[in-house]
């Protein structure tokens, strides 16, 4: 005789097998440090305050 097999398990591991396939998949996609944020916001910070600085104001704008 072959073994009963209660198909709600096998159904319900194959789901999260897939589940775990897929988060991996997002860790590596996605994943990225708190470290790695902040050096990112950081740089992106000063490239914004530096992109400002280059601004000519109104003032030097209406003389031309």
């Amino acid at each position: 005789m072959s073994e009963i097999v209660n198909l709600n398990r096998v159904r319900k591991a194959r789901a999260r097998t897939e589940r775990e396939r897929q988060a991996a998949d997002n860790r590596a996609r996605f994943g990225r440090s708190k470290a790695e944020k902040d050096a990112v916001q950081k740089r992106e910070n000063r490239d914004a305050a530096r992109h400002e600085g280059h601004r000519l104001s109104d003032r030097e704008e209406k003389d031309q």
